[in-house]
This record gives C-alpha cells, sequence and structure tokens, in this order.
C-alpha cells in the first residue's frame, strides 16, 4: 500500500517537471489532501488515494507493482521493441485461456490477422464477422491479438484485426482510409448487420472515425460499434489527461498543454477540428448501438464520457460501463478478473447486437 501511495505522490510532483530520487520517494509520502486552486481554475494537487475495497485481489497485486518510465526521447524504434515483447507476453496469456487460430492475410490490400477460436466458428455464427482496430497511440500495435484472441474465444466468432499503417510515416487520415478499405471488401461477403467493429484506446478513435467515414460515404453502418478508452476531439485535453498516466497513478505525466497537440504523430498537418478525426464535432445521428468501456483512473476517462454523451444527445444507444481504480487498458491483463468481466461485456453486447442473444 505504502509503494502505491508513493506512485501517486511522485507522479504529482512530476508534472511539475521535479526530478525524484529514491530517497526524496521516501520523504515525499503524505499523510492528508492539500491543493490550491489559482485565479484560472488551474488546481494544483496531492492526493492520498487508497485502493478501492472493490477491486480484486489480483488487480490490487498489478496496481502496487513499480512502474519504470521509458526513457526520455525515447526513440520509435525502441517504443516499438517494447511495445512488441509486451504484446507478445500478453497475447501469450490470453491464448492460454483462449486457444485460438491466427492467419495473417491481407484483406482491400490492407495486412490483417484474422482470428478464430481453435474449437472452430460456431455453426451459427459462421455468416458473422467481428473487426478490430487495434490500440497503440496509433505509433505501434499494442493489441492486434490482446484485443481479438479472448472476443473470438467468448463469441465463437470470427475476428479480423486490422494492421493499418501507423503514424508518424502515415498520419491521418491514412489509418482512416486503412479500416474503411477493410470494411469495403468485408461487406463483399458479409451483410453490414452482421458486421461490429471495435477498439481500444487509439483503435477506439479510430473505429469512431470510421464510422463517420462510412457514413459520409454513404457505406451501410455495422450492427454495433465497440469504443474502448476513446477521445471525440483532438482539439482540446479532456481532464483525466491531466491527472492520470497509461499505467494511472504512476509514472511520468506530461499533463496536456494548449500548445502541446495530442498525438501529434497521428494528426500531422491535420486540422484538430476536422469532423472526421474528432467526431465530437461531426454529426451523430444514425450512428449504430455502441458500447463505451473506461476506467476511474483511465487518463481517457473523461474524453470517453464526453463522447458518450453526445451519441446519447444524437439519439444513439450508447452504453456507457465504468470499472473502479483500475488504468488505461486495463482488460489487457489477462490474469484480471476485471478483464475478464470487461471481455464478457464486450461479448454479450456484440452477440447480442449480430442477433445471437
Amino acid at each position: 500500500m505504502h509503494r502505491y501511495l508513493t506512485s501517486f505522490t511522485i507522479s504529482l510532483l512530476l508534472c511539475s517537471g521535479k526530478q525524484i530520487t529514491s530517497a526524496q520517494q521516501a520523504q515525499s509520502r503524505i499523510s492528508e489532501d492539500q491543493s490550491v486552486v489559482d485565479a484560472d481554475g488551474t488546481a494544483h494537487l496531492t492526493r492520498v488515494v487508497p485502493v478501492p475495497y472493490t477491486v480484486s485481489p489480483e488487480a490490487r497485486t498489478s496496481l502496487a507493482k513499480p512502474v519504470v518510465n521509458p526513457p526520455i526521447g525515447e526513440t520509435l524504434a525502441a517504443k516499438r521493441a517494447r511495445t512488441d515483447a509486451y504484446h507478445h507476453t500478453d497475447t501469450a496469456a490470453y491464448l492460454a485461456l483462449y486457444p485460438s487460430h491466427i492467419e495473417e492475410s491481407s484483406i482491400g490490400g490492407v495486412p490483417a490477422r484474422v482470428v478464430t477460436p481453435a474449437t472452430g466458428v460456431a455453426a451459427d455464427r459462421k455468416d458473422r464477422v467481428i473487426i478490430n482496430l487495434h490500440g497503440g497511440g496509433f505509433t505501434t500495435d499494442s493489441g492486434s491479438l490482446t484485443e481479438s484472441v479472448p472476443i473470438a474465444g467468448l463469441t465463437r466468432t470470427k475476428v479480423v484485426a486490422v494492421l493499418y499503417r501507423l503514424a508518424p510515416e502515415n498520419p491521418f487520415p491514412a489509418a482512416v482510409e486503412d479500416a474503411v478499405a477493410v470494411y469495403r471488401e468485408i461487406l463483399k461477403t458479409y451483410r453490414p448487420n452482421h458486421i461490429v467493429v471495435y477498439g481500444a484506446s487509439a483503435g477506439a478513435i479510430l473505429t469512431g472515425q470510421m464510422a463517420l467515414k462510412l457514413k459520409m460515404l454513404g457505406l451501410p453502418l455495422p450492427a454495433a460499434l465497440g469504443l474502448f478508452s476513446t477521445t471525440g476531439d483532438f482539439s482540446v485535453g479532456g481532464d483525466t489527461q491531466a491527472m492520470y498516466t497509461v499505467t494511472g497513478v504512476a509514472g511520468r505525466l506530461n499533463p496536456p498543454r494548449r500548445d502541446r497537440q495530442f498525438l501529434t504523430e497521428y494528426v500531422g498537418s491535420a486540422d484538430p477540428r476536422d469532423p472526421i478525426l474528432s467526431p465530437l464535432r461531426a454529426d451523430l445521428r444514425g450512428m449504430p448501438p455502441t458500447l463505451f468501456l473506461s476506467s476511474t483512473r483511465d487518463m481517457m476517462l473523461s474524453p470517453t464520457t464526453v463522447l458518450h454523451r453526445a451519441f446519447l444527445q444524437a439519439g444513439v444507444d450508447a452504453r456507457l460501463v465504468i470499472f473502479e481504480g483500475l488504468n488505461h487498458g486495463f482488460w489487457y491483463e489477462a490474469g484480471l478478473p476485471e478483464s475478464r468481466e470487461a471481455n464478457g461485456i464486450i461479448a454479450t453486447f456484440f452477440l447480442t447486437h449480430l442477433g445471437l442473444k
């Protein structure tokens, strides 16, 4: 518990750019809350945040793990190698739970991984397909398999993980173009009401962008969408982006600033107010039923809830599920009961809207 509380204190001190030594870490533990609010409303906070009693013992252990920050100025090659390593480890854990066949493929000229359960696709689901747009900040692939394997296993349905072009080599709208190309090709074989599209983090953002592009092109929309930890507006930051890192309360935090573009490698030279890039600025009427998913220590919680409300205001059947005490993309960790619960909620939502429940 003490190590966890220390991590939170350190993360707030790092917001100010201070370097914290091991000795200072031990002295930085606090026992009471403090806050100062500037005239413009900016808050400078110190908070003691116990682990919620509602989380599982496995989640408590996970939350207490020490976090090692990537080096400042880490190269793109090093970042991709680091991401590939943990993606491989996380995938192995999920394959142990949900044995699957993985086929490297190309669909509509775009590389893809086709994931099917080892026991085979259920007989009544051979004419259904689920499309995954993976996370990884648009610069890496952190989830094409960790996001797809459990969903294929739980739904007994084929999942196509799209390996869209990555930034910074290929900024917006390259990933949107790739996702649309795969969808167009899949439409040749599957009815739109037999297709679901989903993603986490960058993939969740891309899922919303793709759906709006399909609407703009006059193409039939899928049966449902899954947006798991997302944003709908690249022109502004969210409240939780100033509070949490990818690992929740631990790690180095670079809070949003007006002079720092969010995911600048992906945005590139595009106008952040572009309605495809930022769906919150688009007409959301007619979007398919959508499941939103986040957690209370997710840096993307605020923008996820804002986009969810926009869907509701547009008359969309939109459901929001928020887990307590967990960080961004916690469902990548196969050993958490909360991950199993989240994947179960996702699978049930998809099967329902594919007409299989």
